[in-house]
């Protein structure tokens, strides 16, 4: 089959995903992004092992772990006790993946690699500072306009976030709901493994503040830790980026007064919505442009990453059924990503005493048992979606 021309449209991780992949299908790629550069804030960066399988196909797997830190484990605790709940080992997977762990690397760190793979092909470019600002189908194709001029293709692959202009443009509703509190990320260099024993990633429940906890490598590879709490709903944006709430944050998760020193804040809302429709006619979504939702698992960015694959292999298939596509990963989502990450962010806020204990002992018996301990692990990492997907 010849090559298709293909717009993809955000050079995030998903973005670059796509069009990597649909270059190495053979198809003549376009991906433009409207910023001069990347952005490389402190964003998503647990990467499930469904997804590492798919970097090894696009051949980005050693870069792609060699850039961020190896994570095996991932534990639950109750943080008002500093008790420890219940470990989750992804060595109960070894023989389903030929990746049991996940892997911490920024996100940014993927769009980069993606980038420098595609400007080195001779069937794909890659434009930066190059916004788009709408598109026009008709029975032939697509013409996508930009700051820059007009540009025609047979499909186009929004990856341009949740603000997305061309799920915008395609007057695609974008159902669902925006938490009333927010999340603060708090970056910091303490070393919580040496101080609290934990591990690499850490669900901390609390009833009145919960913490996600988890380790990344930086660019410098040196380390570096993340902390994520909810905000209180009626907590300004001055008060809780203020100097003196932060500090207090850091301290009710056990950190000495003379080490809450920190290198990053970022506050944003939370939003569980989905796209009503994930393809119109000539032209699909993938990623944030498809869905959002909050951060607690590590989904969100896993399951665009999956999408980007599953719509390069389908746009390549003679005669292919492009609905299918939209079939597959709209359901998909709204079971195994919306779905889990509401039930993980419920299960951390959690204030009835009772309801606490039963959910904490839940996990424990979970872990406990190695049966139950896999089917958790094969849920929460996707693996159960992507194999469904192939039976």
């Amino acid at each position: 089959m010849p090559g298709r021309r293909i717009i993809v449209v955000g050079a995030g991780p998903v973005g670059t995903v796509a069009a990597l992949a649909c270059a190495r299908f053979g198809h003549d790629v376009t991906l433009l992004e409207a910023e001069e550069r990347i952005d490389e804030s402190p964003r998503a960066s647990t990467t499930q092992p469904p997804t590492l399988e798919i970097l090894a196909e696009l051949g980005l797997i050693d870069d792609y772990i060699a850039q961020g830190l190896v994570a095996r484990t991932f534990q639950f605790w109750d943080r008002p006790r500093l008790r420890l709940i219940a470990e989750f080992d992804f060595e109960r997977l070894r023989g389903e993946t030929a990746y049991p762990f996940v892997v911490q690397t920024e996100q940014h760190k993927l769009a980069l690699m993606g980038i420098a793979r595609l400007r080195a092909m001779a069937n794909a470019t890659v434009r930066m500072a190059n916004r788009v600002t709408g598109l026009e189908q008709d029975t032939d194709g697509v013409t996508v306009q930009t700051e820059q001029g007009t540009l025609r293709a047979d499909h186009v692959i929004g990856c341009d976030g949740g603000r997305s202009t061309v799920r915008k443009s395609l007057g695609i509703e974008f159902e669902g709901f925006t938490w009333p509190e927010r999340f603060l990320v708090i970056t910091t260099k303490f070393d919580f493994a040496r101080a609290l024993g934990c591990c690499y990633r850490n669900y901390m429940a609390g009833p009145e503040e919960w913490t996600n906890l988890f380790k990344v490598a930086g660019d410098d590879l040196q380390g570096r830790w993340r902390a994520v709490y909810n905000t209180r709903e009626d907590e300004s944006d001055e008060e809780a980026l203020s100097d003196a709430a932060v500090r207090a944050r850091l301290g009710r998760i056990y950190v000495p007064e003379a080490e809450r020193d920190y290198l990053h804040l970022n506050l944003y809302n939370v939003h569980q919505r989905v796209a009503k429709r994930f393809r119109s006619g000539r032209v699909f979504l993938c990623g944030d442009a498809a869905h959002v939702n909050n951060p607690i698992g590590g989904l969100g960015l896993n399951s665009g990453i999956h999408e980007a694959w599953d719509l390069a292999q389908v746009l390549s298939q003679p005669g292919a059924d492009l609905d299918a596509y939209e079939r597959r990963r709209r359901p998909l989502n709204i079971e195994y990503v919306q779905e889990q990450t509401i039930a993980n962010k419920r299960r951390l806020e959690e204030r009835d005493t009772a309801t606490r204990e039963r959910h904490f002992d839940e996990l424990r018996r979970t872990a406990d048992d190695p049966a139950k301990h896999k089917a958790f692990l094969m849920r929460a990492s996707l693996l159960e979606g992507v194999r469904r997907l192939r039976s």
